[in-house]
């Protein structure tokens, strides 16, 4: 997928999630906000999956311990999600490390529990 391609998908996705914000408001679970962006993003048009299992690798040894992606949009961009009241550096280290496990190049960390969706908006490119 392009650069001009994801960047555009990352506009979507922020853009349905301010629309998330703007509804239900900060102060939900989670879940409630996955589900409502997970709708909000397939009214777009868009290829999207959740609670996607990642196998993990060690030594290569596949696990029988998984990880869990939030959401998987187009099977390029992951989307880990929170509503806390603050992204903590365990948070940023998440996503980056679902990233390298998963060999994907974006990622976006949205914490719902903002007062204004922007200020919880992250984007993670490696």
């Amino acid at each position: 997928m392009t650069e001009d391609r994801l960047n555009e998908i990352s506009g979507l996705i922020l853009g349905a999630s301010i629309e998330v914000h703007r509804t239900m408001g900060p102060g939900l679970l989670e879940s409630v906000y996955e589900e409502c962006l997970y709708f909000e993003i397939m009214q777009l048009g868009l290829k999207v999956q959740r609670q996607v299992e990642l196998p993990i690798m060690y030594k290569d040894n596949i696990l029988d311990s998984k990880l869990r992606l939030d959401l998987l949009v187009e099977g390029q961009i992951i989307i880990e999600l929170k509503s806390v009241e603050k992204i903590a550096p365990i948070h940023q280290a998440q996503i980056i490390t679902y990233l390298k496990l998963s060999k994907k190049t974006l990622g976006l960390l949205i914490n719902f529990n903002e007062t204004l969706l922007k200020h919880g908006f992250k984007r993670y490119r490696i």
